[in-house]
């Protein structure tokens, strides 16, 4: 995918690119890293369930509003004080979170924690959009992509491990500790990607309208309403997999962690078939495939709550559901972002905004009816699985001859996801 009129770009250095990846994993590793210790974080706060989950909720929509905040900012003022200001933010309030002495508190502190992760997503696009073009900056964004959803996975992994040795405020700490560490390699690493002459003057004015501008285009609000509902389902079971797996099946947080370790052997299989199936195959026909494996994901925990079923009946459920969000995610993106390259950023802040926002409202609703049913989980994770459905039999009503180029950019996209 040339780009005729790209403009010169300056040499980065290699590790940006890596430091911007990392910027990516900082927001979803901060929502999943203490989902292990969320049990014990309810008991010794003296919370109800359904109000513990408030602070999975309050950081995925910090996450989502974040995102929408730092991105216009980052247009007019450049991205490395942003990061820098994220950076320093993120610090602070994951200190105050393992200092929270009450539940209110730390919902507050999980909202300001989310926002600051934001920062860290959105400026990563954003940066991807000034050193790259063309097929580049799409097989960037696909990194982002599986890289970010990877890190949803594999987050209450680690944070199992680490809750062997600390509880739930050291879980704090450590992320203050990734926080300052990020810090101090954006001090180091991070050169401005975007000069002052290249900066946008228009204000929020500006924003609103190329928000407006990819808002009536219905493929990229299929795409991103699919993306969207999936992603409901998928914070869903991230809030809810740790009262169901250790409260109702009794595992413990090291048996808990090991569950979701295969879950992240199943989102990296799963997410390089998606790129091969994308390129060879059909890019919508692959996003309707990960929808169909969620829905069986989906349809599996509902039935789990109607009936008593054995552990092993909700593990795999678990694992379809994450794998199909697997497969979806890098058609889905590029069916969003391969039509729009002069806005690459604001729909990637679109997109990721939406995706954490239907998160962070999914994830209250599988504490409803407390700890000790595994119902409320299976009716969200279904629901949003066929809400994603209905978004993509919209992108299937709409056939373009666009497709070609969506095509060639997910070929590029696949070829990233094969290496």
């Amino acid at each position: 995918m040339p780009d005729s009129n790209a403009r010169p770009r300056p040499t980065y250095g290699r590790l940006l690119p890596s430091l911007l990846l990392l910027l990516t994993v900082f927001g979803p590793i901060s929502m999943d890293l203490y989902l292990p210790a969320l049990p014990a974080l309810t008991l010794e706060l003296g919370a109800a369930t359904s109000v513990a989950q408030l602070t999975v909720t309050a950081c995925l929509v910090g996450l989502a509003v974040g995102q929408l905040i730092a991105g216009p900012l980052s247009d007019r003022f450049g991205r490395r004080g942003i990061v820098l200001i994220g950076a320093a933010a993120y610090i602070l309030v994951s200190v105050l979170c393992a200092a929270s002495p009450t539940v209110e508190l730390l919902i507050i502190a999980r909202l300001g924690q989310g926002l600051a992760g934001g920062v860290g997503i959105v400026v990563a696009q954003a940066a991807g959009r000034d050193i790259y073009s063309g097929g580049r900056l799409i097989r960037f964004y696909g990194r982002l992509t599986v890289i970010g959803g990877f890190a949803a996975i594999v987050g209450p992994l680690l944070g199992g491990a680490l809750n062997t040795l600390v509880d739930w405020r050291g879980l704090f700490i450590f992320l203050a500790v990734i926080g300052a560490a990020i810090l101090v390699a954006t001090l180091l690493v991070f050169r401005e990607t975007l000069p002052p002459a290249e900066r946008t003057t228009g204000g929020w004015t500006h924003t609103l309208r190329d928000f407006r501008a990819l808002l009536s285009d219905r493929r990229f609000l299929a795409a991103v309403l699919n993306q969207g509902f999936l992603y409901a389902a998928l914070f869903a079971y991230l809030a809810g997999a740790t009262f169901v797996l250790q409260d109702i099946y009794g595992l413990s947080p090291q048996a808990y962690a090991l569950a979701f370790g295969l879950n992240s052997a199943g989102f990296m299989v799963f997410g390089y078939l998606a790129g091969r199936a994308a390129e060879r195959w059909s890019i919508p026909g692959t996003l309707s495939a990960g929808v169909v494996v969620a829905g069986h994901g989906g349809l599996g925990l509902l039935a789990s709550g109607l009936a008593p079923m054995p552990l092993w009946v909700v593990i795999v459920s678990l694992f379809a559901l994450a794998s199909g969000v697997a497969i979806s995610s890098p058609p889905a993106t590029t069916l969003a972002l391969a039509e729009h390259p002069h806005i690459a950023g604001t729909a990637s802040s679109l997109l990721g905004m939406v995706r954490f926002g239907f998160g962070g409202a999914a994830a209250p609703l599988v504490g409803i009816a407390g700890a000790a049913s595994v119902l409320p989980l299976g009716i969200v994770t279904t629901a949003g699985v066929l809400l994603a459905a209905c978004a993509s039999l919209a992108l299937s009503r709409h056939p373009s001859a666009a497709f070609p180029r969506v095509r060639s950019a997910a070929m590029d996209l696949s070829s990233t996801l094969n290496k």
